[in-house]
């Protein structure tokens, strides 16, 4: 029996309980929503068709999120916070909100938008975006979110994917200060992949002259008009029908296309949203995500309304107009609950923890962070130096195509001893295991690659018009099994905690020892002067590869050879002489992609001096020209000595 087992019975009766009486436990969890009519099936699943749960059951996502807690008397409660990085700020109560998407699905409808069509959404975090989400999944819609930063050939991609037929967007968005145009890049993408956009509709948000194309472009308030009288009426879906198209974050290759239902979506965001974030109808919860990623359709939209929280959508950086000021909307909005990525932790880092000492804190029971490993001297740095220990630190894991979080520490039902660096347990229902690329499956600590034995409501069922494909890059890459393969390297300890080392092509092979490179930009951060780093490996002819280093160093600190010797000295002596840096490039920034996970298959791209491939997703262009002049000094200097 693991320690897991010992501390955690609730925990424990949890996972046995869905192992032994899968369906019992899977009825039970999906009486969290509100269901029009009872499934006659919980699951089924003939490979290689899709699986699906919940089987003629009868909901609607949107229901869920407004209608129910405004006919159970809750109507005058704050549902959505909206806030930007210029003061502006709104609060729309449940009634209030449910008022504004009656409207628009309305619209949507006088613009013939019918069950099961597609719509593209390229708007900021805005009301205006979030009400037409909820108004798609209403009508039966089915709603594409496209990150507002992205540009036009990511956009036209998408379009084109999806088949959508309206394209939204505004004529800016706000970020460090900056109006950031929109409608130039929705004009190119137009001419690169949209042929099945009908119709583009533009909401103006500075009151400025924006250039419209005669028969193809509306404004917001002429899509508004086209709805008839405002009506209660929504449609019924049965639990397998789409509610949302979603991209998946491109840190690997051409973005996939992944479908999340009303059903098993529905019924995993609740869960986990009770099992891990502990949300509550008196929660104000914010994630710092963005509409435009899988963590902002969860946890800024779909959960907390579905539960009758008050979400906040902040729109912005969370350092602009200064560092202070992620404190301080903490202390305006009396925020309880905050779900932010390890990079934002690692951006506060660097300025130090006086400027979130400004402000009062005290509202705050718990902060959880995914998308990247939280490395243990992050952790550390936000648990120890700025909260003192008053509320934990949680990290978890999960990705696009799982809809909420797999892996965590479960704050809602019992948590475990918090490992700084490990994203700790499975979730009841997920059952893992670490095997190698035979098939082989390890013993605890040795490194492979994570699957996941079998679906769960949660888990994407296909790939919007690729299930050969999705079948193939998920469920057949492992020879001899049926599992899903998550492409990401990790290891189980002997108390069942899991550790992730990054993409399972990551992983870097040193004279036969495999290392992580999380692990050694983990090693990278224990030192004073690292604000980021970003590792991948070289191929090497006498170890086979070494690791290369790309390092963003915090203010008041300047490159040097004495410094490289130092960071050298820091991985060796937390993983040994095994971890051989060969080369370390000082950088102002890292590629990253707009959810801030490293692209550090653009770093082995500029090291091997090869065509990066579809960087769309990436945050800023000219990070991946700041590594190659790096590395191209690099080696003009090594050359000359």
């Amino acid at each position: 029996m693991s320690k897991i087992d010992l501390i955690n019975p609730l925990v424990r009766r949890k996972i046995a309980d869905v192992r032994a009486h899968p369906e019992a436990f899977w009825s039970r969890e999906a009486q969290r929503l509100h269901w029009f009519r009872y499934w006659h099936k919980v699951f089924e699943w003939n490979y290689p068709e899709r699986y699906r749960w919940f089987l003629g059951g009868e909901t609607n996502l949107c229901y869920n999120a407004l209608d129910r807690h405004v006919e159970g008397g809750r109507g005058g409660a704050a549902a959505l916070i909206y806030a930007n990085e210029r003061g502006e700020r709104q609060v729309y109560t449940y009634a209030h909100l449910l008022r504004e998407v009656k409207r628009l699905a309305a619209a949507l409808r006088g613009m013939g938008v019918q069950k099961g069509d597609r719509i593209t959404i390229y708007m900021p975090v805005s009301p205006e975006a979030i009400m037409l989400m909820l108004a798609a999944v209403r009508i039966g819609a089915i709603h594409v979110v496209v990150f507002a930063g992205f540009g036009a050939q990511a956009l036209a991609s998408r379009m084109e994917a999806s088949g959508s037929k309206l394209l939204f967007t505004s004529d800016v968005t706000y970020r460090k200060g900056k109006n950031v145009p929109l409608k130039g890049i929705v004009d190119e993408a137009m001419t690169l992949g949209g042929e099945a956009v009908e119709r583009v509709v533009v909401l103006n948000r500075t009151g400025s002259d924006i250039p419209m194309v005669e028969g193809r472009d509306m404004t917001w308030e002429d899509f508004v008009a086209q709805g008839e009288e405002e009506s209660d009426a929504f449609t019924l879906m049965e639990a397998n029908e789409p509610a949302f198209i979603m991209a998946t974050s491109g840190t690997t290759a051409r973005p996939k296309l992944t479908v999340h239902c009303h059903g098993g979506y529905g019924v995993w965001i609740m869960s986990t949203g009770d099992w891990l974030f502990k949300l509550r109808p008196n929660d104000v919860w914010w994630a710092t995500s963005d509409i435009g990623w899988i963590v902002g359709h969860s946890y800024i939209v779909y959960a907390p309304l579905m539960v009758g929280a008050a979400t906040i959508a902040y729109e912005g950086a969370l350092d602009y107009p200064g560092p202070e000021n992620f404190a301080q909307l903490i202390e305006t909005f009396g925020v309880t609950g905050i779900f932010t990525a390890p990079t934002a932790v690692r951006m506060l880092m660097s300025y130090g923890a006086d400027p979130l000492r400004q402000a009062d804190l005290s509202s705050l029971q718990r902060i959880v962070c995914a998308g990247e490993p939280l490395n243990a001297p992050a952790w550390e740095w936000l648990q120890k130096h700025v909260l003192h220990d008053t509320v934990p630190v949680i990290d978890h894991w999960w990705q696009t195509e799982t809809g909420g979080p797999v892996i965590g520490n479960p704050y809602g039902l019992s948590m475990v001893p918090i490992k700084p660096g490990s994203a700790a347990i499975p979730m009841p229902g997920i059952e893992v295991g670490i095997v190698n690329l035979d098939g082989d499956e390890l013993e605890a600590n040795e490194k492979g690659i994570l699957v996941l034995k079998k679906p769960f409501p949660g888990l994407t069922s296909t790939l919007w018009g690729e299930h050969d494909r999705y079948n193939r890059d998920y469920w057949e890459r492992i020879p001899g099994q049926r599992v899903y393969f998550t492409g990401d390297a990790a290891h189980v300890d002997e108390d069942g905690y899991v550790w992730f080392a990054g993409r399972a092509d990551e992983v870097v092979n040193v004279a036969g020892h495999r290392i992580g490179t999380v692990e050694v930009e983990t090693a990278l951060l224990t030192h004073p002067a690292v604000a980021e780093a970003g590792v991948t490996g070289r191929p090497d002819e006498v170890r086979g590869e070494v690791l290369s280093a790309f390092v963003v160093l915090k203010p008041g600190y300047e490159p040097s050879d004495e410094l490289k010797q130092a960071l050298r000295q820091a991985v060796r002596s937390t993983l040994g002489p095994i971890a051989v840096i060969g080369e370390i490039s000082f950088v102002n920034m890292l590629p990253k992609t707009r959810s801030g996970k490293i692209m550090r298959r653009v770093l082995k791209a500029v090291i091997l001096d090869k065509d990066p491939g579809d960087i769309t997703t990436i945050e800023e262009v000219g990070s991946v020209e700041e590594a190659r002049a790096a590395w191209e000094a690099l080696k003009a200097q090594r050359s000359g000595q």
